[in-house]
């Protein structure tokens, strides 16, 4: 298995654990997310390790706890997958989730419980159920806020109705992309905050790898300045819907992205 590259800490010294979490079973329109871990992993092989900007070295501060292997049954697995991200929180350090379709953020949601659920996001992802599925992708923000007080949803341009009745309500933040630059985080010292980058969030002209591609998206710029002013807050991150229906641009992206976040969580 590819590990990402410079992820060189030990698991006793480690302040972070890669895990990768290949689950491919409700993705509506693309297929492939089950390749995202090895291809954010493999499209990382050309980053440096050494942050100027905040004089830290990847290879002090991360490990990788390679892949939670998938199965069919998403409840059954995703329940396996809180386990083991739990695991890693008891011993002191954040797991950072690569995705996978957005459904393993559930199992991310779960294990760090947070007050405040932020995700850059394309998508409401607001259904109760879709097709069916309570455990689609297209939930995941119906199952965070089961746990989280407050969700925040920055990027979106695209839900149903019903999704977008939900969305007004007032535990629920919505921001389109035309107003993601002015936004920042006014989370007090005591907010535990998760924050997801379903990688579509980004304008499929930079990040075409992915399984419902939404235009009129974000710059890979601004989804650099959310990550890094809302990593000092979080107790968990996670990049998914990473496929393989590119030349690597959204895995590069996602790869860059989590360099962000430990850099900008590890100076906090």
């Amino acid at each position: 298995m590819t590990t990402f590259p410079g992820a060189d800490a030990s698991f006793e010294d480690a302040d972070y654990a890669i895990v990768g979490a290949p689950l491919d079973v409700s993705t509506t329109f693309r297929p492939g997310a089950r390749f995202g871990p090895d291809r954010i992993r493999t499209f990382a092989r050309p980053f440096d390790g050494y942050d100027q900007r905040t004089d830290q070295h990847f290879s002090e501060l991360v490990t990788d706890a390679g892949d939670v292997p998938a199965w069919d049954d998403a409840a059954d697995y995703l329940q396996f997958l809180e386990g083991q991200l739990s695991d890693h929180h008891d011993a002191g350090r954040i797991p950072i989730v690569i995705g996978g379709e957005h459904t393993v953020s559930i199992a991310g949601v779960h294990a760090a419980e947070p007050d405040i659920y932020v995700c850059l996001d394309a998508h409401l992802d607001l259904y109760e159920a879709y097709a069916g599925n309570e455990y689609s992708h297209a939930t995941v923000t119906t199952h965070a806020l089961a746990v989280a007080e407050h969700v925040v949803l920055l990027g979106v341009r695209t839900g149903s109705e019903k999704e977008w009745n939900r969305a007004a309500e007032a535990d629920v933040t919505v921001v389109p992309p035309e107003d993601v630059a002015e936004w920042s985080p006014t989370f007090t010292d005591a907010d535990n905050v998760y924050l997801s980058v379903d990688i579509d969030a980004a304008d499929p002209g930079f990040a075409p790898g992915t399984g419902t591609p939404a235009p009129f998206g974000l710059t890979p710029r601004e989804l650099r300045e959310i990550v890094r002013a809302v990593a000092p807050s979080a107790v968990g991150f996670d990049i998914v819907e990473v496929n393989d229906r590119d030349d690597g641009q959204a895995a590069a992206l996602g790869g860059k992205l989590l360099q962000e976040f430990v850099f900008a969580h590890a100076a906090r």
